[in-house]
């Protein structure tokens, strides 16, 4: 169950805003992953974003890479 704090949807950042925010932060080398369809984020043990398979269907895609941080 996703926590009620979660938007179900999120406009974001685009990447000058990006770039400012972190500039704002102090930040001298800052990295953007592709946070497109197929990008999923886990967290203790839920999926807590909606990942999308053609952009109509909310499904985990296959992908060969993750970055993964372990706690």
């Amino acid at each position: 169950m996703k926590s009620e704090l979660i938007a179900e949807e999120s406009a974001g950042l685009s990447l000058s805003q990006l770039a400012e925010f972190m500039k704002c932060l102090g930040v001298v080398t800052a990295y953007n992953l592709d946070g497109g369809g197929s990008s999923t984020m886990y967290f203790n043990g839920e999926i807590i974003n909606n990942p999308t398979t053609n952009g109509r269907s909310i499904k985990e895609r296959s992908v060969s890479d993750i970055v993964y941080i372990g706690y």
